[in-house]
C-alpha cells in the first residue's frame, strides 16, 4: 500500500488552502475532479499523481479547472458514459460540464496563477431546480438519469439527456445529505437528517421522457429508519454507498447504541443487522470498490484444483474522526486502519474503475490517493462477475416491474420468448415471408367452393362468386408464376370502363401496385373478431369489425347528420377558389359546422347557457322510516352525499377532505364514494394510491359513512347495512344488517364501531367474528329519564359529539354537555368517566392534560411496568385526558360554567362547606384512578396514584391511606389464590393494571414517608420492602426532599 498527498494536488489559495467537498473519478480511471471552497472544479490527471515521486515526469497536471458557480462546491460526479460531469454548490444551482475536443480558446486566466488548461471543459447546461444548497449528486449506471438531493429537503430527478427536470420527490423531514443508485438500475437510496434513508424504486425513462411521463416513476418503496434512531446531526455529509454485487447498502451516520458505526443494510429485507463499528466519531462517507474480489488468487487455486475462491466486496469508511477504515465481507475487522490522514473531517471517497486506488479528500483541503498492490485487497474479479452477480436482480432488464426473485425471472424470460417469436412471425408477415400452414386452424367444408386467391380482388366481375367468405380446403400457394402474374397484370391494365357521358376510358394502374395487381390505398372490408383469415395483401387496411359495438354516425357528426353534408360551405376571404373540388378528404378531425345564411359555417365558441352545474355536496336526506320519529332515542341521520373521500395517512384515517389535500402526501390511501344522483341507481366505492385504482365495488344503495384502517375498510349504507373488506378491496363478511340507519361508524385495529339513528351500538371484532357485547342502547347517557328528545325543549338533551373505541374495543362517547363516558364490557353498564363537575370543584382540573411523562423526574423513580407476553402496549393512553379537554371546551370555554361558579362561591362562605374544595378534588382524583383501573391505562394509572397519595397524605386521610396502602400490599405478601375471581383492587395477582404490586407499594410509600405523623403506618410497609436499612433511608429522604411529587401544577 502506497500514501499518495502531493503537496500541488489542493484547492491553494492566497492565504489558505481551501476545504475539498468532493472527488471522483471518471470512468476511464485517466481524471480526478476535485470540487473545493474556492468555487472551482478542478480536474486532473490521474497519472500525474501516481507519478508524483518521478522528477522526469513532465506531463500537465492539472488539466482544467471552472469556476461557473457562486459559492462553495458540495459535489461533483462523472457521468457513467463518461459525457458528463456534474457539480452541486450552496449557489442552488447544478452546472453539467461537457469535453469539448477543440482545444482550450485561452492559454490561462487572466490575474491568477492557475496552469493553462489542457482539456476543454465547457458549461453544457445549469439546472435550476433547488430552493437551498445542493448537497450531493449521482449519475444512474445507464446515465440515464441524474438525482440531486440538498438542504431543502427535496430530491430531484433530471433527465441524464436532455436534463429536464422530470420529478420533485419531498419526502425527506430535513436535509438530504447522500444519494447513491443501485448498480442494477431498479432503485436509489437517500439519506438525511430526519434519521431516515429512503429507498426509491424507478424505471429508466427514454431519452425523450417529460415530467408527465414520469407520474407513476421513482415510487417510494421503504423507508429505514432503525440504525439513525440517535445520529447526530453534526456531520455535514450522510454519504452512502451500494455494493457492486447489488446485495447491501452502506450507510454513513449510523449508530449502534452509543458507539458510532456503518450501517450495513440488506437488499431483500432492507433490514440492518450488519454494522461496521470502529470510528470514535461520526462517519461523514463510505464508499464500495466498484469491483468484486476474490479472497485468493484464482490462478492458484485453478492450479492446485481447489476450486474457485469466494468473491467479497470492499468498503472505505471514513469520517469526523479523520480515520480511513477499509473493510469486507469476508472478514469481521477492518482490513486496513489509516489514522489521521487528514487534520480536519474527511468529507468524500472515491474509487478508481479497477478498485485498486482510492481518493479521499479533506476539509483541510488535502486530496490523499491510498494505492494498493495486487492482493492486498484480494484480487480483482473481471467485470463479467459483477454482471452475473447483478443478472439476480435483473441487471441487464430494462424497466422490470415484477418482484425480484429468481422465479420471476424465469417467468419474464419465458414471456419474452413467447413475445418474441410472435413478433417475428408477424414481422415476417409484413415482409412478405411465406406463411406457415394453416390446416390445423382452418376446417375443410364438402361441398363449398374454395375461396378467393391473393391475387384475385371482389371488384371484378369475373372474380365475384369468391367475395363470398367459406373456409378453404387448402391455403392459397404463396407464390404465383410470373407467367400468371404477367396475364393479370395485361388485364388489369386494359380494364375499359364507361364514364358518366358515355365515353369509354381505360383505367390507370398504379404502379406501385403492379406486383401486386391492387391498390395500396387503405380498403374497407368486413371480418369477424375471431377470423384467423389472413389479408389479401400486406397494405394497410380499414377493418370494420361487427363484434363491436360501432358508432355509425356519418363524417361531422351530429351536425353533419342535421345538415347533412352536401351542402357547400361558406366562402371565407383569403381562401383560393382555384383549389379542384373534387380534393379528397384528408383524414383528421372534422370541424363542427352551424347552418348559416350563406352556408355552413365554423361553429362560434360560446359559454354554457346557465354556466358550469357543480356537483352538489348533498343530494338529499336519507330515505329513513317514519316511526324513528316516535323512538325513545333518535339521533340525526347524515344526508347522502354525492361525493366521500377519506385519506388513509400512516395508518390512521383522516377527516373528509378533498381530492388535492388528500393527495399532498404520496403515500396516502385514499377511500372513496360517489353516490348517483338517482335513488335507484348503484354507488360506488373505490381505494386509491398516487392515482392508481387499487380496488372498486359496486353497492346496490348510497353510500352515507365510511371508515377504515391498515386491517379493513368498511362503508354503511342508507339501508341499515354495513360492508366490509380487506384492504386489497375483498369482501371480508356478508352485509351486517342493523335496524336503523347508522350515524357513526368508527375503527381501531380489528374493532368495528356502529352507532345507529335509534341509540344502538354495535361493536364487532373483524378478526374473531364476534360482537364485544350484545347491542347497547345510548339512552342512560342521554338522560332519557329526565330530559327531553326535542332540542328546543325546556331541558333538552345532550347530543353526541364524537364516539371512539380504544385497543381493546370499548366504547368511549363525549356529549355536548361536555360529558364523557366508558362502556364497560364486564358490567354492562356506562360509566361516566368526565363530567362539568369536576372542572368546576377540583383543584386538580387541568393539572396534567399530557403529562405522562411526569413522573420520570419524581421521587419514585422511572417508570418500568411489568413484562408480560400478551400485554399490548398503552392500552387506552390518554383517553381521561381526552375526556377532560373535551369537558373544558363544551363546558368552561362556552360559557356554561358561570352559573355554576358562582353557586359553588357561595358555597364556600356557607357553614359546613369548609372542606368543599378538598374533598371534590380528592373525590376528582379517585374518579380518575377508578376510570384509568378500568380502562386498563398504564400510565395514567400510574400517574394518579401518586397524585391521590400525596394528596391524602397531606391531608393526613389515615384510614385512606391505610387502606390504599393494604389494597396495594395484597399480592404481595397474600397468595394469589386468595382472591381468585376478583378484579383491580380486590385481586390477589402480584400485578395491578399492568404494574408489579411492589413497584407501586414502593412509589406510594416513597411519597407517603415525608409526612411525619404517617410515618407508623408506613414504617410498616416501608419494612416488607426492605426500604429501612441506612443507605435505603437515606435515599428515600433524598428522593422525598427533591421536590418529589411536584404533580399539582
Amino acid at each position: 500500500m502506497h500514501l499518495i498527498k502531493p503537496s500541488w494536488l489542493s484547492h491553494s489559495g492566497e492565504q489558505k488552502d481551501f476545504e475539498v467537498y468532493s472527488c471522483h473519478v471518471s470512468p476511464d480511471g485517466k481524471r480526478l475532479a476535485t470540487a473545493g471552497g474556492d468555487g472551482h472544479v478542478r480536474v486532473w490527471s490521474t497519472e500525474s499523481i501516481y507519478n508524483a515521486n518521478d522528477q522526469e515526469y513532465t506531463k500537465p497536471r492539472q488539466l482544467c479547472h471552472m469556476s461557473h458557480h457562486l459559492g462553495t462546491i458540495h459535489s461533483v460526479r462523472f457521468s457513467s458514459n463518461n459525457r458528463y460531469l456534474a457539480s452541486g454548490a450552496d449557489d442552488k444551482i447544478i452546472c453539467i460540464y461537457q469535453l469539448d475536443n477543440s482545444p482550450p480558446s485561452h492559454t490561462a486566466s487572466f490575474g491568477t496563477n492557475e496552469p493553462p488548461p489542457v482539456e476543454n471543459w465547457k458549461t453544457h447546461k445549469r439546472l435550476v431546480g433547488h430552493d437551498n444548497d445542493v448537497q450531493d449528486l449521482a449519475w444512474s449506471y445507464d446515465s440515464s438519469i441524474l438525482v440531486s438531493v440538498g438542504l431543502d429537503s427535496k430530491v430531484v430527478v433530471w433527465s441524464g439527456h436532455t436534463f429536464e427536470k422530470l420529478k420533485v420527490l419531498a419526502v425527506h423531514q430535513s436535509h438530504v445529505k447522500g444519494i447513491t443508485f443501485d448498480p442494477a438500475n431498479k432503485f436509489f437510496a437517500t439519506a438525511s437528517d430526519d434519521r431516515t434513508i429512503k429507498i426509491f424504486r424507478f424505471t429508466s425513462p427514454q431519452p425523450n421522457a417529460t415530467a408527465h411521463d414520469m407520474v407513476n416513476n421513482f415510487v417510494l418503496e421503504t423507508t429505514i429508519s432503525s440504525p439513525f434512531k440517535s445520529s447526530p446531526l453534526t456531520t455535514y455529509f450522510r454519504r452512502c454507498s451500494w455494493s457492486p454485487d447489488g446485495n447491501h447498502i452502506a450507510a454513513a451516520n449510523a449508530v449502534n447504541g452509543p458507539v458510532s458505526s456503518v450501517a450495513i443494510i440488506e437488499r431483500q429485507n432492507w433490514d440492518s443487522e450488519i454494522n461496521l463499528i470502529g470510528h470514535e466519531g461520526p462517519t461523514e462517507v463510505c464508499m464500495f470498490s466498484p469491483r468484486l474480489f476474490y479472497t485468493k488468487n484464482p490462478a492458484e487455486s485453478a492450479a492446485s484444483g481447489a476450486g474457485t475462491p469466494n468473491l467479497v466486496t470492499v468498503i472505505a469508511s471514513a469520517g469526523q474522526d479523520k480515520t480511513l477504515s477499509i473493510w469486507n465481507t469476508n472478514t469481521s475487522r477492518p482490513l486496513v486502519i489509516v489514522q489521521d490522514v487528514a487534520s480536519k473531517s474527511i468529507s468524500d471517497l472515491a474509487w478508481t474503475p479497477d478498485g485498486q486506488t482510492l481518493f479521499a479528500s479533506s476539509l483541510d483541503g488535502s486530496i490523499v490517493a491510498v494505492k494498493f498492490e495486487t492482493g492486498e485487497l484480494g484480487w480483482v474479479a473481471k467485470p463479467e462477475e459483477n454482471d452475473k452477480a447483478l443478472q439476480k436482480y435483473g441487471g441487464s432488464r430494462k424497466g422490470m416491474g415484477i418482484a425480484e426473485d429468481v422465479d420471476g425471472l424465469h417467468l419474464e424470460n419465458h414471456s419474452k420468448e413467447g413475445e418474441l417469436r410472435g413478433a417475428q412471425s408477424r414481422m415476417g408477415a409484413l415482409m412478405g415471408d411465406p406463411q406457415p400452414d394453416r390446416k390445423a386452424e382452418v376446417a375443410t367444408t364438402n361441398g363449398v367452393k374454395p375461396a378467393a386467391k391473393q391475387g384475385e380482388t371482389n371488384g371484378d366481375a369475373e372474380h365475384s362468386k369468391a367475395s363470398t367468405p367459406a373456409p378453404t380446403p387448402a391455403p392459397a400457394p404463396a407464390e404465383e408464376s410470373a407467367d400468371k402474374t404477367a396475364e393479370r397484370i395485361a388485364a388489369l391494365k386494359s380494364r375499359v370502363t364507361i364514364t358518366k357521358d358515355g365515353k369509354k376510358r381505360v383505367a390507370p394502374l398504379l404502379v406501385s401496385s403492379s406486383g401486386t395487381g391492387q391498390s395500396s390505398l387503405p380498403q374497407s372490408q368486413l371480418v369477424g373478431a375471431s377470423s384467423a383469415k389472413p389479408p389479401p395483401n400486406d397494405t394497410p387496411q380499414t377493418i370494420l369489425d361487427l363484434s363491436k359495438p360501432f358508432d355509425g354516425l356519418p363524417r361531422g357528426g351530429i351536425a353533419a347528420m342535421l345538415l347533412g353534408n352536401k351542402r357547400k360551405a361558406i366562402a371565407i376571404e383569403g381562401d383560393e377558389d382555384d383549389e379542384p373540388s373534387t380534393k379528397r378528404p384528408t383524414s383528421g378531425p372534422v370541424p363542427i359546422l352551424v347552418n348559416g345564411v350563406d352556408g355552413l359555417e365554423p361553429a362560434p365558441l360560446t359559454a354554457p347557457v346557465n354556466g358550469v352545474v357543480p356537483t352538489p355536496e348533498f343530494l338529499r336526506p336519507a330515505v329513513i322510516n317514519p316511526a324513528i320519529s316516535i323512538s325513545q332515542t333518535r339521533l340525526a341521520v347524515p344526508k347522502v352525499r354525492a361525493h366521500i373521500l377519506r385519506p388513509l395517512e400512516k395508518g390512521v384515517l383522516q377527516g373528509d377532505t378533498n381530492l388535492e389535500e388528500a393527495s399532498k402526501t404520496p403515500e396516502n390511501i385514499i377511500l372513496e364514494a360517489r353516490n348517483p344522483a338517482q335513488v335507484r341507481e348503484p354507488s360506488r366505492i373505490f381505494a386509491s394510491k398516487r392515482g392508481t385504482l387499487l380496488w372498486q365495488d359496486f353497492l346496490p344503495r348510497a353510500v352515507i359513512l365510511v371508515t377504515g384502517n391498515k386491517n379493513f375498510w368498511a362503508a354503511a349504507c342508507e339501508d341499515g347495512s354495513v360492508h366490509t373488506w380487506t384492504p386489497a378491496g375483498r369482501r371480508l363478511m356478508n352485509a351486517l344488517v342493523l335496524e336503523a340507519q347508522p350515524v357513526i361508524l368508527e375503527c381501531r385495529e380489528e374493532w368495528l364501531l356502529c352507532i345507529t339513528a335509534v341509540g344502538m351500538c354495535h361493536v364487532f371484532n373483524i378478526k374473531t367474528m364476534a360482537a364485544a357485547h350484545p347491542p347497547v342502547s345510548l339512552g342512560p347517557i342521554l338522560e332519557i329519564a329526565m330530559a327531553s328528545l326535542s332540542p328546543h325543549g325546556a331541558t333538552p338533551a345532550p347530543g353526541v359529539t364524537s364516539a371512539h373505541l380504544n385497543s381493546v374495543g370499548s366504547i368511549v362517547v363525549t356529549l355536548s354537555s361536555g360529558d364523557g363516558f366508558y362502556y364497560s364490557n364486564t358490567m354492562y353498564a356506562w360509566q361516566r368517566l368526565s363530567e362539568s363537575w369536576w372542572a368546576v370543584g377540583s383543584q386538580y382540573w387541568n393539572s396534567n392534560d399530557s403529562s405522562v411523562s411526569a413522573l420520570q423526574t419524581t421521587a419514585v423513580g422511572p417508570a418500568t411496568a411489568a413484562a408480560s407476553k400478551d400485554e399490548k402496549a398503552n392500552v387506552s393512553a390518554g383517553v381521561i385526558p381526552f375526556l377532560e379537554r373535551h369537558t373544558t371546551t363544551e363546558f368552561l370555554l362556552k360559557g356554561r360554567a358561570y352559573t355554576l361558579q358562582r353557586l359553588v362561591k357561595i358555597l364556600l362562605s356557607k357553614d359546613g362547606f369548609e372542606g368543599f374544595e378538598s374533598t371534590v378534588s380528592i373525590a376528582h382524583l379517585e374518579n380518575r384512578i377508578a376510570g384509568a383501573l378500568a380502562l386498563g391505562s398504564k400510565e395514567e394509572f400510574r400517574l394518579y396514584l401518586f397524585m391521590y397519595a400525596k394528596r391524602i397524605g397531606a391531608e393526613g386521610h389515615k384510614t385512606k391511606v391505610e387502606e390504599l396502602l393494604n389494597s396495594l400490599v395484597g399480592g404481595v405478601l397474600k397468595d394469589g389464590s386468595a382472591g381468585a375471581g376478583a378484579f383491580g383492587w380486590y385481586s390477589r395477582e402480584e400485578v395491578l393494571c399492568g404494574w408489579h404490586r411492589k413497584d407501586l407499594l414502593k412509589g406510594v410509600v416513597l411519597i407517603l414517608g415525608k409526612f411525619r405523623d404517617l410515618q407508623r403506618l408506613t414504617v410498616q410497609y416501608a419494612r416488607i420492602l426492605d426500604m429501612t436499612s441506612g443507605e435505603e433511608e437515606d435515599g428515600a429522604v433524598a428522593n422525598g426532599n427533591n421536590d418529589g411529587m411536584d404533580l399539582e401544577d
